[in-house]
């Protein structure tokens, strides 16, 4: 059984995590393939949105335990290749030029929560829960700090990775985690009919909105007018007539 099921709904690429009896929990062959699927989406001409989910009831319960039990201090070798593995994922969402959707159908735990925000939108199932538990376990939430940090203010970023007990739907979208609470059963549909309508949008404007999006988060503020206007000379050169 795959790991990771691909289906494309016209411009829209369906990314189901696919380990439902672990609670789609990221093993190194789950990682490295969701990695890989999201660059093949990236470089697929037919593909305009990407939408996550995950088969079963959990979205993804976070790192494999199991596995993790093999990557101790006298294997240095599989710990720093795990880890840069797991930055690469994260980190690749805002670097792709076409907007992700996550569909957050069930717990969404640890990286599971890291993935959940990853995204550039996401909706959440009102039965779904989101958390960052790694501190009861003795460890931190260390490498999806930075995706939790960008996207919730620093009082309520701390309180999740430092009190490690999840948040239900509402308090999720209160916080600004998520965009929108949807029935469980509405949930697919809402997320696809999102992601169409991103597909609609005008390609180099939405590549370039995307890419201008992440740029100007972490640049003082005269830069980011100055990265602004950049965009805005450009997109003369893309606009549809």
């Amino acid at each position: 059984m795959s790991e990771l099921l691909t289906e494309d709904r016209g411009g829209v690429r369906v990314l189901t995590m696919n380990r439902p009896d672990k609670r789609n929990a990221l093993n190194h062959a789950l990682t490295q393939a969701l990695l890989t699927a999201l660059h093949a989406a990236e470089a697929d001409e037919g593909v305009r949105s990407i939408v996550l989910t995950g088969a079963g009831p959990a979205f993804c319960a976070g790192a494999d335990l199991t596995e993790f039990k093999e990557l101790t201090p006298d294997k240095a070798h599989l710990v720093e290749s795990r880890a840069e593995l797991t930055m690469k994922l994260h980190g690749v969402f805002s670097r792709l030029s076409k907007p992700v959707v996550t569909a957050i159908n069930g717990a969404a735990m640890g990286g599971g929560a890291g993935l959940a925000l990853a995204g550039d939108i996401a909706l959440m199932a009102s039965t779904a829960k989101l958390g960052y538990p790694e501190v009861k376990h003795g460890i931190v939430a260390a490498i999806v700090m930075a995706n939790l940090v960008r996207n919730v203010g620093r009082k309520a970023a701390f309180e999740l990775v430092a009190a490690g007990e999840p948040v239900d739907a509402a308090r999720a979208c209160t916080l600004g985690l998520v965009n929108r609470v949807t029935a469980p059963d509405q949930l697919m549909a809402g997320a696809c009919a999102l992601a169409e309508k991103f597909a609609a949008v005008h390609r180099p404007a939405m590549a370039a909105t995307k890419q201008l999006f992440y740029r100007v988060l972490d640049l003082p503020f005269e830069q980011a007018l100055e990265e602004g206007r950049d965009i805005n000379q450009r997109m003369r050169a893309f606009r549809q007539s």
